[in-house]
């Protein structure tokens, strides 16, 4: 009889430490940043945007030294125009101002849009490869360790429905 009790209470602890090892959530990290930087996908992205960037460089270089020639010639010659021609001639050197500006301000744009536009697949693919591995791990979250980073992978138990409905909404 008391090996029977011994072995109940063996088993019972058994289960009881099979079933609590079972409630916990594995879980894991991923810098995601590294792991980007780290695609050789990556490397021609930047490469497109170098390319991209230094284009636009050349053109809003271009701008300015057409710009700046401009402002000496209309300088040096200013003495020897009519106040109404020096006017006209500010006009235009301002208006060829607010034309680099907003051509730097496109090109700002332009750049962030080819990022985001380049970034996108790299970063499906990377989360892709994060969840295949993370689930054939057996992991039920995996937390982003990049700063500022959050949840990737949430397989685990999610409480809303149970605080709403102990809440009563």
């Amino acid at each position: 009889m008391k090996h029977f009790k011994t072995f109940l209470l063996a088993t019972a602890l058994f289960i009881a430490a099979t079933s609590f090892t079972q409630a916990q959530s594995k879980v894991a990290h991923i810098n995601t940043q590294t792991l980007i930087q780290a695609m050789p996908e990556m490397n021609t992205a930047q490469a497109e945007m170098d390319k991209l960037g230094k284009t636009y460089e050349a053109d809003i270089q271009a701008m300015v030294t057409e710009y700046q020639n401009k402002m000496k010639q209309y300088e040096a010659e200013a003495a020897s125009k009519t106040d109404e021609e020096n006017q006209k001639r500010l006009v235009e050197v301002q208006t060829m101002q607010q034309n680099i500006q907003q051509y730097q301000n496109q090109a700002q744009q332009e750049m962030q849009k080819k990022e985001i536009d380049l970034l996108k697949p790299i970063t499906e693919k990377a989360k892709a490869a994060i969840l295949k591995v993370a689930r054939a791990q057996g992991f039920d979250y995996v937390l982003d360790s990049t700063q500022g980073g959050g949840v990737i992978m949430a397989d685990g138990k999610n409480l809303l429905d149970d605080v709403k409905k102990d809440l009563g909404i």
